[in-house]
This record gives C-alpha cells, structure tokens and sequence, in this order.
C-alpha cells in the first residue's frame, strides 16, 4: 500500500485493545478494524488507518477490547423456557421426571420459537455470534436465526423413541435430510445431525445419521460419555465404551462433535486422536448436573480440538460464555493439577477459533484478520471491577461477565448497539415469555 492510497471501507472501528486470535497469545494497542460489506477489509493500527481508509461511519471505542464473535458450540436455546424450573437433580432424575414430561406437555412450534428467541436475545446481549442448537423443529430454530442475522449449527434431533418432532428414527431421518436440503448452502443455518446420545439411539439409525453425514457434508453431534451411569451401563449390556461403539459404526470422523466426554480413559482419547473427533466442553452444566469433570488439558496435550458450549439454560442456568470461560479455566487447573493449564487467552480460542474449526469455518470464523467475515464484539473494560487493566484477556476470562459487551456485528450489520439489541423485540418477548412461565408454573403447581 503506497503513502497516497486510500481505500474506502463502510466501518471503522477503533478500540484500545483488539485480540485477534491469530495470531495467539496476541493483545493489539489502538487498532482500527474496517469492516467493507460483510467482511473485515483491514486490521490495522488507528494511525495507518488514518492515513490509508476512509469510512463512511466510524465508532470510538476508547475504553473497549475488540474480540471475534463468540461461538456457543452446545446447547438447546428454547429449553431457556424452562429456565430454574428443576433445579439441584441429577441428570437422570432431571430428565426424566421433570424435562421429558415437560416436553411433551408444552413443546410446540410456538413453544421452540419463543424460547430460541429468548435465548438468541441472551446469547447477542452476552457476546455470541454464532450458537449450534439440538432441539426439536430445527426448521423454526433456523427461521428464527437466519431472519435475525445470527449464525447457527441446528442439529435436527434422532432418537429411537416418539417426540413433538416425530414419530421415530424414520421420520427424523426423512425430515432432517429435506433440512439439510433446505439450508445446506445458507451463509448463517449450518444443518446438522444431531442423534441425542448413545443409550437413545440404536445402531440402525446411527448407521443411517453417518450415511447422510457422508453424503451431505454435514457434521454430527452427540452427547457422549456425560456421566459415568452412561459409561457403566454400556459396560454392563454390551462389555463395550460408548465411544468404542460409536467408533465401530463409523459415528466418529472430523466431523463429529461430542459433547460433554467427562468419563475418559486412555483408550477414549486414542480413539478421538485416531478419528479427528472434536470435543464440546459444557463445564457448568456438568458441575450443576454432578455429570463428572472433562480434562480439558489431556484433550488439548493429545491434539484433540476442544470448543465450548453453555449447553441449555434449563442445566446451566445461563447462555452467558464469558462466564463459562472463567469456569473452563479454572476447572482445568483443577483437574489437570497444573495452575497454568488452560490459560486465558487458550480459553478465549475455545469460543473463538477452537469453535469455527469444530464448525469447519475457520478460514472464515473466529479471529479478526483480513477477509474474514466481520463477526465482531466489543467489550466494556471501563467499570471499576474491571480496574486496572494490565491484561484484557485476564479479564475478559477471570474478571468479565457477558453483560459488559456494548456492541456485536455479525456479517457487518449491528446486532448491539450501546447494550441494546437492534434486531429483537424485547418488550414483545418479554410478554410472551411471561406467558409461557405462567402456563409452566400452573401445571407444575396442579
């Protein structure tokens, strides 16, 4: 670039601190980001800017770190509906008598559309850009996020048993694949296949989810290895690992994403090394859950990628990813004994770059460099909690919570403004999810 170009651009960004990802480890002082259309034309410092871009609209951030869009890689966005409704349970006592009878009392088109937006309004407010969804009636989920602008991974359910979805693993198999029709080439919906967990779905339709996989391209994700009931009953039915029996169906490949894996052995992570499985890590639904704690650290010392999800708020009981950072980071050093295991910024990848590769987007996904689509937030590092800064990584994983985001762009286009969303109805929402409180609260009550 010569000392005369100037090149135009629709956004100029500039902020104190910019964490761009790649490369790591890396905090940037007094960068300007410009965004051209949907994509980031230029990071460079807010000097070069000056002399080399002219944006038609410019935002001063003084006090702000820019980061890439975070990316929920688990959860299922309209459970926020039932939000606190059964609290301090285990899983299996949590499932079943309380969320699947609850399911089938109240989950309906409507029922899907307002939780996910609820959640996406969560999800926007806190920092996430993109979220993978494996609930029922993805074709509502993916409706929702694509007329709002925010990217997702919707996973169409499989299970073996009749839901407000469908009668069984034939007719989610015949309706997921006209899904994946439908959305496959969309930039925002990512289809995928989502079969609920090993002890849900028999061979049969396992084997038919990794066909479809191969021949569509789309991935699958499954919760795998969540507790150590799931672990020990397989042992007892079968003599075998849930893991080894997804391996031996072929479940297992680059594109398979399993969530949770807390109950590991040796021979579990050779199989993840061998297949090039990825790992989604959802540690406060595990504590609440008392499902088991996942080692991060073995995960990521053996070459496996480790993204992070919230899963959905009903286990959390929140969709806030900066604080399911601060929890990750910790826990790894717990777990690993090792006071440097996980660091700040090596958890900031997990819901940045760690993600987009887990989604087979990295060339266009979580982190801030050239070309890349402009999935973008700022954050706040004003407060006095938040003083002195000497490191806004550290804070943004030990310090931050996701309400200190101010504004997000994804694709470009602003989705937070000022703290405010630009693109959801908050009022309007609010009065329907009040209305579906009332409902749930009055059957559990009668």
């Amino acid at each position: 670039m010569t000392a005369d170009t100037i090149t135009a651009a629709d956004i100029r960004i500039n902020a104190r601190w910019l964490i761009p990802m790649e490369p790591a480890n890396v905090v940037l002082d007094h960068q300007a980001v410009l965004i051209q259309g949907e994509r980031i034309a230029a990071v460079v410092s807010q000097e070069e800017a000056d002399v080399h871009f002219r944006a038609k609209e410019t935002i001063d951030l003084p006090d702000h770190v820019l980061l890439p869009g975070l990316i929920n890689m688990h959860g299922h966005a309209a459970m926020s509906l039932f939000r606190g409704m059964a609290d301090d349970l285990p899983l299996m006592t949590w499932l079943n008598d309380h969320i699947w009878p609850a399911e089938g009392a109240f989950v309906s088109e409507s029922f899907i559309a307002d939780g996910t937006q609820l959640a996406m309004a969560e999800m926007l407010r806190t920092g996430t850009t993109t979220f993978s969804d494996m609930y029922f009636f993805p074709e509502v989920v993916a409706q929702l996020a694509r007329d709002a602008g925010m990217r997702a991974q919707v996973c169409f359910p499989l299970l073996d048993f009749p839901t407000p979805w469908g009668s069984g693993p034939e007719e989610y198999l015949a309706k997921g694949e006209e899904f994946i029709r439908q959305w496959q080439d969309d930039p925002f919906i990512m289809p995928a296949i989502g079969p609920h967990a090993p002890y849900t779905v028999s061979d049969d339709p396992l084997t038919k989810a990794v066909a479809l996989s191969s021949a569509t391209g789309t991935s699958i994700q499954i919760h795998l290895h969540e507790t150590a009931f799931e672990v020990a009953d397989a042992l007892d039915r079968s003599g075998q690992r849930p893991i080894a029996r997804m391996a031996e169906l072929g479940v297992l490949g680059s594109t398979t994403q399993c969530v949770h894996m807390t109950q590991i052995d040796e021979s579990d992570i050779e199989l993840l090394k061998a297949t090039g499985a990825q790992v989604i890590h959802c540690p406060e639904s595990n504590l609440k859950l008392a499902s088991g704690l996942s080692p991060v650290q073995k995960f990521r010392e053996a070459g496996i990628n480790v993204a992070i999800g919230t899963d959905g708020a009903a286990s959390n009981n929140d969709l806030d990813l900066f604080g399911e950072l601060g929890t990750a980071a910790m826990l790894a050093k717990v777990v690993a004994d090792d006071a440097a295991a996980l660091s700040a910024h090596e958890a900031l990848a997990m819901a940045t770059i760690r993600g987009a590769q887990a989604l087979g987007r990295a060339h266009e996904l979580g982190s801030l460099e050239s070309g890349k689509l402009a999935d973008i937030i700022a954050v706040d590092l004003s407060d006095p909690f938040l003083q002195p800064v000497y490191d806004p990584a550290s804070h943004l994983v030990y310090s931050n919570q996701g309400r200190q985001v101010t504004h997000s762009w994804i694709n470009g286009v602003p989705q937070v403004q000022e703290g405010r969303l630009t693109r959801i109805d908050v009022p309007d929402l609010m009065l329907r999810v009040r209305g579906w409180s009332d409902r749930i609260r009055e059957q559990q009550t009668s």
